[in-house]
């Protein structure tokens, strides 16, 4: 048994290869063994012998069949599982409270980004919600670097940016137009796709340009029994248009496994909004007249009919009649559907059996309609001729029954008064209205101009974060187009209003803001050139992240200024990372080419410029350690010694280790530890490092970079 220690590998995943584990757990014998592209033996799948395995479900030639397909998918594929040895680096000068937050903004390209989360990240990520390029002929899509004649030829054409280039415009009379945009969007679906939760939920916003081809490709890489509804944001008419006035845009929202949301009988529900300030006004008005309900109703009303229009108060006018409970309104008491219980249901002042409705009665048993009776929660009508009504109040009562199936109140939002919430809640319906204006107003004043084009509404982001994850108030939400930075207020706004703790996973790439500025015109060039002149004041570099950055900056300060729920912890800081490659120096991802007098020498095999805290993070890369967890640095037998959250991983950089400082570190007890290959004070030493830990931390893994 050896006492090498063994070596990270400082690289992404292989995605291609964990496809080759999965088919070898299932068919053993189609694996085997064959030289690769580079000449090296590898494990490979036999494909003749999983035909066999799968002979009678093989769609094969020319056969027809249904499918999606386009030219460069098969090279988006490979793309999106091939391997990288690229890092984040920490950035501390631009992050806010960088030793607590656990929120991250992550800069660099998102397909990128997303392969090296994977080891960190895999099956965490609750929400992703994403504002792609629209591919309307104008904007700009990621281009990546399938191979070098393709770079040639696009540099060639003037297609790459100042800074070599992964943003091209995508004119439609592009010969690849759709193709290239559904080869950007398919490679980094299939990454994040793994990043998601079995529970977790995508959420993709999209126009008409590219919606039927997005809705294909999300069925292709979710599974069409995935989707969950495609919503319909109605923005604004624009009187600009010669046929219809089209203000609307799409968010196609699929679920990862809808499985395992039905099996944890996972409901979607919202508070209703204005509620709250429905019952704030009866509280008010009961502590002026107490148990003077009549009095409280009238004065109600009249308040429900001064409200300004488009009050979402307004909408509950119907809530006027009060009892002790707080103002309610009658509700049908028959069965959903028909065929309902039949039974005598006595009248309190006749003492006859009242009419029983045509579908029956909404409760089961006689033992649960009196069970509401005495709670107040059942009216009866003046006599026994007429079936009596629920009362569904603003905030149900204790003990009020539960019904999902009332949809009496709105066209496109369905009523549910839930035992146990504390307000009235509703399912969303699939169509929803907000003008645009009002986050771009509300941004204009936070960030001193319009610095953004078309950003999403950040109010209806926290409403739809805090909607799909009611059982999980402290999931990671990622957008990995950042752009403006929405959904990061959003997070935020969702976690100070509703007191959840969620965390947020940003990714913006460096956009050229000089070059954006070159490339537009109209509006959208003198939206660019505010941009500039914001950073340019602020003595930041040009870039649209830097932006980004900004905007979560100042949103953060509004959200903490504002009243905020006493749950939420308050975190509005955030990490900051850039992809950069690599931090180790090519030797270390070819040790064959290592020569005996590198050996004596003991070259270092990292790269010059690269601090301990950049090695650090790669480290929690390849490990796959929450990149958020806080982080200490101390002197241990003077060395610099890093320690993530406790004992979660113990890491010490320099140069000259001595069992010493081994000793003192196992004696810790961590769950992971790595040094340095080459920085043992000397052969013994790093002979003896694994003794040692065996020893005194025999659960310890210990490793080397």
């Amino acid at each position: 048994m050896t006492d090498d220690i063994e070596n990270l590998k400082m690289h992404s995943p292989d995605l291609t290869a964990q496809n080759v584990d999965r088919i070898a757990a299932l068919f053993p014998g189609c694996v085997t063994e064959a030289k690769g592209p580079d000449g090296t033996l590898r494990r490979m799948i036999d494909f003749d012998l999983l035909r066999q395995e799968l002979s009678e479900s093989i769609v094969d030639g020319p056969q027809e069949r249904y499918h999606l397909d386009w030219p460069g998918k098969r090279q988006a594929l490979i793309t999106a599982n091939a391997p990288i040895a690229k890092t984040l680096r920490p950035v501390r000068a631009e992050s806010v409270d960088f030793d607590t937050t656990r929120n991250l903004f992550i800069e660099g390209d998102n397909l990128e980004a997303l392969k090296l989360l994977q080891e960190t990240y895999l099956g965490k990520v609750k929400m992703i919600y994403i504002d792609p390029p629209y591919n309307t002929g104008k904007d700009f899509i990621y281009k990546d670097n399938f191979a070098s004649s393709q770079k040639e030829q696009e540099e060639k054409a003037g297609e790459r940016d100042a800074q070599g280039g992964q943003l091209v415009s995508n004119p439609e009379t592009r010969g690849r137009y759709h193709s290239d945009w559904m080869s950007m969007m398919y490679s980094r679906l299939s990454v994040a796709k793994r990043l998601l939760m079995d529970e977790g939920i995508i959420l993709v916003s999209i126009d008409d340009y590219e919606q039927a081809a997005l809705r294909k490709l999300l069925d292709e890489v979710f599974g069409e029994r995935n989707f969950v509804a495609q919503l319909t944001w109605e923005k604004g008419r624009k009187n600009d248009a010669k046929f219809f006035s089209v203000g609307h845009e799409y968010m196609l929202v699929f679920g990862k496994n809808v499985t395992k949301l039905r099996e944890r009988n996972e409901s979607w529900r919202e508070e209703k909004p204005g509620a709250r300030d429905i019952w704030d006004e009866f509280t008010r008005l009961r502590a002026i007249h107490g148990d003077d309900f009549k009095t409280i109703e009238t004065s109600l009303t009249q308040w429900y009919s001064d409200l300004p229009k488009g009050h979402p108060a307004k909408k509950w006018a119907r809530y006027k009649r009060v009892d002790k409970y707080g103002p309610w309104r009658d509700r049908d008491i028959s069965w959903p559907g028909g065929d309902g219980p039949r039974y005598d249901v006595i009248h309190p002042v006749t003492k006859q059996p009242c009419a029983v409705p045509e579908r029956g009665w909404i409760y089961a048993s006689p033992d649960e309609m009196q069970r509401q009776v005495k709670l107040g929660l059942v009216e009866f009508r003046a006599d026994h001729t007429e079936p009596p009504f629920r009362k569904a109040h603003i905030r149900p009562a204790p003990g009020e029954a539960e019904d999902q199936l009332d949809n009496q109140d709105s066209e496109t939002d369905e009523e549910d008064e839930t035992e146990d919430a504390e307000f009235a809640t509703q399912v969303r319906g699939s169509y929803f209205y907000k003008q645009s204006q009002v986050s771009v107003k509300y941004l204009r004043k936070l960030m001193e101009g319009k610095v953004f084009t078309n950003p999403k509404d950040h109010d209806e982001l926290a409403r739809l974060i805090e909607y799909v994850t009611p059982n999980d108030r402290s999931g990671i939400i990622m957008d990995f187009f950042a752009g403006s930075a929405s959904t990061a207020e959003a997070v935020l706004r969702a976690n100070a209003t509703y007191g959840s703790n969620h965390r947020f996973i940003m990714v913006q790439l460096p956009e050229s803001l000089e070059d954006a500025e070159r490339n537009t015109t109209g509006t959208a060039k003198k939206t660019v050139q505010a941009a500039i002149k914001l950073m340019k004041k602020l003595d930041r570099p040009l870039v649209l992240s830097e932006v980004s950055k900004e905007r979560i900056r100042r949103a953060g300060s509004a959200v903490l200024s504002s009243g905020v729920s006493d749950d939420w912890n308050r975190d509005v800081g955030f990490r900051v990372l850039k992809i950069d490659s690599s931090n180790m120096a090519d030797v270390y991802y070819t040790p064959d080419a290592t020569t005996q007098a590198d050996l004596l020498l003991r070259v270092d095999n990292i790269k010059q410029g690269r601090t301990a805290e950049d090695l650090l993070f790669q480290v929690l890369l390849d490990w796959g350690v929450d990149l958020t967890l806080p982080i200490t640095r101390e002197t241990v037998e003077g060395k610099t010694v890093f320690t993530v959250a406790g004992t979660a991983l113990i890491a010490c950089f320099d140069n000259g280790v001595d069992e010493a400082l081994v000793k003192t570190l196992a004696t810790r007890k961590p769950l992971r530890v790595v040094f340095k290959d080459t920085g043992f004070k000397d052969d013994a030493t790093k002979i003896n490092v694994k003794q040692i830990f065996k020893s005194l931390s025999p659960d310890t893994e210990v490793k080397a970079i």
